[in-house]
């Protein structure tokens, strides 16, 4: 291997920084680790990866690499002759090699953890619940109740699992750890590995006299149900938390909390953006061209609205604070209101006529149009 670059094992630049050569020494190692590539030639890439890694992770040793060469760094890091035996003879041990024993670690799932007392108090599960709600319950705001299943502290045992008047012992097995460890043989020799106890299946303790409740889980399914205040405002996929009403810890952990997520139902009248409400109104051609006072709908109750002489369709008229309150009651949103101009379909003679001279006597000229067959046929029968 010492006719090998180190750079070009690793597929770095020669200036690579630490966090560049660590990234592709794990890319590389995995890839041809041999418990995971049985291709030829995989076990000696993984031994040359290796070789390459231990040096340029290494400062002095990278130091002296970039100066001299592998002649640099034979006889001072154990490669040379002995860099193979190092890495893929049988006695191959990750905890000594200090960083690359992390390394190796973090690849396959051997890093070091910390450990958590099974025997600890631990917070329970949250929670979610959907909660679907009219349009105009999430404006106004409302008292409701939900029901939902939760697991809550057995009341018989008090959370420990036993009948009364006994207690856990601690597992003789595992001590209460939780967790033992077992060592395996493989390509490189004895390999320990941690895994959870088998008979007190990660408790820590056993329960000899389970309680006859919960079956010594400490903990059983029921259903809970709490008032729930609406809050005035608020807005479809909006959450709130209700702390402590989620699942019950384990050994004598507080209770997670449970989120509840607003689903609005649509309203057919009104639109909601944000703190602000959209609606349509129509008028007639005759409102538009005079102007006139109309009652609208609002969120809040109707109101009166005054359309002025001369408005054009489509015109946005907006009432301020009848929108949506604000959740932290710093007012309202507005309602922004769009006019639809209706134009009638039918009209009789005397309206066409009235028509007809409104525009003439603004100096316009409409050509009327001619009635058809039926049209003419129902002047007939009317004695038109």
């Amino acid at each position: 291997m010492a006719q090998e670059d180190y750079y070009k094992v690793l597929g770095v630049d020669r200036d690579a920084s630490d966090q560049e050569i660590n990234k592709a020494y794990r890319k590389l190692a995995k890839k041809y680790h041999p418990d995971l590539n049985h291709e030829p030639g995989a076990e000696e890439k993984y031994k040359q990866v290796n070789e390459a890694y231990e040096v340029l992770h290494d400062k002095q040793k990278r130091a002296q690499y970039d100066q001299f060469g592998s002649a640099g760094v034979n006889g001072q890091g154990g490669f040379g002759g002995g860099a193979g035996q190092g890495f893929g003879g049988a006695g191959f041990d990750t905890s000594g090699f200090g960083d690359f024993g992390d390394i190796f670690g973090d690849i396959f799932g051997q890093g070091r953890r910390q450990r958590v007392d099974p025997t600890a108090p631990q917070r329970g599960q949250d929670l979610d619940y959907t909660l679907t709600i009219d349009f105009m319950d999430a404006i106004k705001g409302k008292k409701t109740q939900v029901s939902y299943t939760r697991e809550e502290t057995c009341e018989t045992c008090g959370g420990n699992g036993c009948q009364k008047g006994t207690h856990p012992i601690t597992c003789d097995k595992c001590h209460g750890t939780g967790y033992m460890t077992i060592t395996q043989q493989s390509v490189f020799g004895m390999v320990r590995q941690q895994t959870t106890c088998d008979k007190c299946h990660g408790r820590g303790v056993i329960i000899e006299h389970p309680c006859e409740t919960c079956h010594g889980k400490g903990i059983i399914e029921r259903k809970n149900a709490i008032e729930v205040d609406i809050p005035a405002g608020i807005d479809n996929g909006q959450q709130l938390r209700y702390q402590g009403q989620g699942d019950a810890g384990i050994n004598g952990g507080p209770y997670g909390d449970l989120y509840i997520v607003y689903r609005v139902k649509p309203s057919k009248i009104f639109e909601r953006r944000g703190q602000n409400i959209y609606t349509h109104v129509p008028i007639s051609f005759a409102q538009a061209t005079l102007g006139d006072d109309i009652d609208v709908k609002t969120v809040h109750g109707d109101e009166k609205l005054t359309i002025p002489a001369g408005t054009q369709p489509n015109k946005k008229f907006t009432l301020r604070g009848k929108g949506v309150p604000y959740l932290r009651g710093n007012g309202n949103g507005d309602q922004i209101i769009t006019v639809d101009v209706v134009i009638p379909k039918h009209i009789n003679e005397k309206q066409r006529k009235d028509l007809t001279d409104f525009v003439q006597d603004g100096g316009g000229h409409i050509t009327p149009k001619e009635k058809g067959f039926f049209e003419r046929l129902k002047d007939k029968l009317n004695g038109e």
